[in-house]
């Protein structure tokens, strides 16, 4: 009876190790934003180029092993919209009026959505408190993930950081091209590799 009972623990302990999820992600992160011009809302989208990634695990069972602790460190004068000239007036009238050298960011949080059919991308908000211009918020940001990659997009309000003065400044430089409108909304988002083995990703 009890090597009955040993063996049936064995056959548990490795069924359940066989199985065990394991996801594995990359030291890096695109961040990207979109800013808005003119009243029909047209949008310029551009990424930070200098960006200081350091997760919280490189390697966990889920995806809050990975992300929540993570953090980002962007310089805020490194920027490209594929425009140069352009990237030139953004920092210098509108990064440039921000306080600090960095924008800052920190994963704190990290929810799935109940339901979730197979094939389809999982779907959940990831909570991002951001340090930019003097003041820190948490941010939610909804996330997919398929076919490996990880993508997060969120909304920001300038004058929640209290930017109301840069975004003033790049309005006014911009002012005819802007037709005297730049949004204070702007689009926030970022994007890293996940390979998933020996599991299918349908839980945090």
């Amino acid at each position: 009876m009890r090597k009955i009972l040993l063996l049936t623990a064995l056959f548990y302990s490795f069924s359940f190790g066989a199985s065990g999820c394991l996801l594995t992600q990359q030291k890096s992160v695109d961040v990207t934003w979109k800013a808005y011009k003119t009243f029909a809302k047209i949008g310029v989208g551009g990424e930070f180029t200098s960006v200081k990634y350091t997760p919280a695990a490189v390697e966990g069972k889920n995806f809050k092993e990975l992300f929540v602790g993570s953090t980002v460190k962007i310089d805020k004068s490194k920027i490209s919209t594929g425009n140069p000239a352009r990237d030139d007036t953004l920092v210098k009238m509108f990064f440039d009026k921000l306080k600090g050298e960095t924008i800052e960011a920190k994963i704190v949080d990290i929810k799935s959505l109940s339901k979730h059919r197979k094939g389809e991308a999982k779907k959940g908000i990831v909570t991002v408190e951001i340090s930019m211009n003097g003041k820190k918020l948490p941010i939610p940001m909804s996330y997919t993930y398929k076919d490996g990659e990880f993508r997060a997009e969120g909304t920001i309000d300038l004058f929640d950081f209290g930017a109301k003065k840069a975004l003033g400044s790049i309005n006014r430089s911009c002012y005819d091209l802007h037709e005297g409108k730049t949004w204070n909304n702007v689009t926030i988002g970022f994007n890293t590799k996940i390979t998933a083995s020996l599991c299918d990703v349908k839980r945090d």
